[in-house]
């Protein structure tokens, strides 16, 4: 990972920050089957269950997907946000079963925080509630129901892990951050968790993400922190052009760390989101490396643009392009496909001040100058591109905007993966 001075990687994620507590159980909401038709025996199920509880109310900021179609959960979270002013001091969160597009499905969102507020000894409104999986199906609560003395039991300084496994679906690896930075002259710590690896698109659609920290900050700037990063972060990662229904990004903040609160803009703010750009920024390079069925990880970054916006659009059309995601799985330099992505984002620019490079730890080689292709060596293209994590440097002028996008190759098992999703 990156380094960035003034702030050190550590363990823990979601339960790296002061305060914090999670955990993790299988309670059976699909429960795994025999070639006969039969329950499979108990020892081998997945976590699909997770619960993170605070020692204190937190300031919670949080965006959803943009997608018309909503699960249930995120009504539920936007309702119970509004109603404490942005605290909350739980979050319960389920995979397996996506609970959207369901008549009863804000009846079963508001039943699971209800029922670990009633564990918890807290308000049903403190806890947050998030879904992943397939959508359309029933979410059963009794198998949540009958969970629930466990979950609570488990709840642990050290169950980030365990957490992190509950959210995943069809992700092969958790995926979890944390960094230790200083504010105020305190310690502080801001660490996440995160799932996805398919109907990813860009505009917030990671599904399932939770972060915490223990600065205080208000939820205001909390909220625009969130706002601001996920623009550069979540926003810029595809795995296949389909946007989540249920894509949530939560943020809470216990303020244990004992630094003054931020409350407004300066140099405290920008060393919160630093932190924050930091942890998200390495989740979204995580999800999109365990895109369905991916080989390899693929890194756009778009410079010399007019302004940041520009070259945002610019990075994501590439990235998006199902034509050049396939050259990137056959290791093949089609840089015509990288400009004709280039050519068709909606945004202005001369084409022919466009210049590409492809580049990874096998070294880097310029195939693109002034918007015309130029010689270069296929052969060392080639081994260039047989790395697992490729770079597209692309140049489309001379401005001071620059942008990253994030994303994968486009293989033969991402068809396989979703032509049996609901099995």
């Amino acid at each position: 990972m990156k380094q960035f001075e003034g702030y050190k990687y550590i363990d823990g994620g979601i339960c790296a920050a002061q305060g914090f507590r999670a955990s993790g159980v299988y309670c059976g909401i699909k429960r795994a089957m025999t070639p006969d038709g039969n329950e499979s025996p108990l020892g081998n199920e997945k976590n699909d269950l997770a619960l993170l509880v605070s020692d204190t109310e937190c300031s919670t900021a949080a965006v959803y997907t943009q997608n018309k179609v909503k699960g249930a959960p995120i009504l539920v979270m936007k309702e119970h946000l509004a109603a404490t002013g942005g605290k909350a001091k739980a979050m319960i969160a389920n995979s397996k079963n996506a609970n959207t597009c369901n008549a009863d499905g804000v009846e079963k969102a508001k039943a699971m925080c209800a029922l670990a507020a009633q564990q918890l000894g807290i308000d049903e409104k403190l806890v947050m509630v998030m879904s992943t999986g397939v959508i359309g199906q029933i979410l059963p609560i009794e198998p949540i129901e009958k969970a629930m003395p466990e979950l609570c039991g488990k709840l642990s300084a050290n169950g980030g892990r365990e957490a992190a496994l509950a959210i995943m679906t069809t992700d092969t690896f958790p995926k979890e951050v944390a960094v230790e930075f200083t504010l105020d002259g305190k310690t502080c710590h801001l660490g996440g968790m995160a799932k996805g690896s398919g109907m990813i698109h860009p505009n917030m659609a990671t599904t399932l993400n939770c972060i915490t920290t223990d600065a205080a900050i208000s939820p205001e700037m909390l909220q625009k922190a969130l706002s601001d990063v996920v623009k550069v972060t979540y926003n810029c990662l595809s795995v296949d052009g389909d946007q989540s229904t249920n894509d949530t990004c939560m943020v809470m903040a216990s303020g244990m760390a004992g630094n003054a609160e931020i409350t407004s803009d300066g140099a405290d703010y920008d060393t919160f989101r630093q932190a924050l750009y930091i942890v998200m920024m390495n989740m979204t390079r995580l999800l999109a490396k365990d895109g369905e069925g991916a080989s390899k990880l693929l890194d756009c970054t778009v410079s010399g643009a007019a302004d940041i916006d520009t070259a945002i659009i610019v990075a994501k059309s590439v990235i998006c392009s199902p034509l050049f995601k396939c050259a990137m799985f056959g290791s093949d330099a089609n840089w015509g496909r990288i400009l004709c992505a280039v050519g068709y984002a909606p945004a202005e620019f001369d084409i022919n001040k466009v210049d590409v490079t492809l580049a990874s730890k096998a070294g880097s080689i310029d195939v693109c100058k002034d918007g015309s292709g130029i010689p270069f060596s296929e052969e060392i293209a080639k081994e260039i591109l047989l790395e697992d994590e490729i770079q597209i440097l692309i140049s489309i002028g001379d401005g001071e905007g620059t942008a990253t996008a994030w994303g994968c190759d486009l293989t033969y098992d991402y068809v396989k993966i979703n032509g049996d999703y609901r099995s």
